[in-house]
């Protein structure tokens, strides 16, 4: 089995590891229907991040031809404008972009800073190049490189999306260790021969009892002091 020390090149999950996915489209759709109380601004969430599943879903399973994630979530936006009685062009446009302006969790910049002097460091992400280059500036991440699915023509957890990130980093699977707070990223990256690290969010996908991971940690502090301390 590897061991941490073995670790060269360290590749992190964006939506929902490194930023705050909901409380982001939350705070955006508040602004977009501000007479909505927090029940329907709930549900407005939900049925945008359904959206986004459900036509990822469909292009991997061949169902729907590939497009980004601007074009499905300019898709997500109109239908949470439809159900909310929204009409303005401005404001639906500006919804549409939503997910280029997510918060970080409190961990997220400073973890990253200090791996970032140790280790090349990668961010994978299903969003678009723009939308991922956009989220980054705005959420202060700091990478050596980020790498969007777009650029296989993909979404995770196609095997292609990993071997992206196996090609980038020029080393053995074994030796880049995918970090995610989704347990179904992980098993994606653990098939194509990746390590894996799970880090524990609010939202997320937990491991299963079946799921056998390299390592677990609370947070990213955990993580880097882990990683550091090797």
């Amino acid at each position: 089995m590897t061991e941490i020390r073995d670790i060269e090149v360290v590749v992190f999950d964006v939506l929902g590891t490194l930023v705050d996915e909901p409380s982001g489209l939350r705070a955006e759709i508040r602004d977009a229907v501000p007479a909505s109380d927090d029940a329907s601004v709930d549900e407005l969430v939900t049925s945008w991040q359904q959206h986004v599943k459900l036509e990822q879903q469909r292009i991997r399973q061949g169902h729907r031809a590939y497009v980004n994630t601007e074009i499905i979530d300019s898709e997500a936006a109109q239908r949470v404008a439809d159900h909310a009685g929204l009409a303005d062009p401005a404001t639906i446009a500006r919804l549409a972009t939503a997910g280029q302006r997510l918060p970080p969790w409190g961990d997220s910049v400073a973890g990253l800073e200090r791996l970032t002097q140790h280790f090349p460091v990668l961010g994978l992400s299903n969003a678009s190049r723009t939308a991922l280059l956009r989220l980054n500036a705005h959420a202060g991440l700091r990478w050596h490189q980020a790498l969007s699915s777009e650029a296989v023509l993909a979404y995770k957890p196609a095997p292609e999306v990993y071997q992206l990130a196996i090609d980038t980093a020029g080393c053995p699977p074994e030796r880049v260790l995918m970090v995610a707070a989704h347990a179904w990223d992980l098993r994606g990256a653990q098939a194509r021969g990746m390590r894996t690290a799970y880090v524990q969010r609010p939202v997320g996908d937990p491991p299963t009892s079946s799921d056998v991971f390299n390592w677990r940690f609370n947070g990213l502090d955990e993580l880097v002091t882990a990683l550091m301390a090797r």
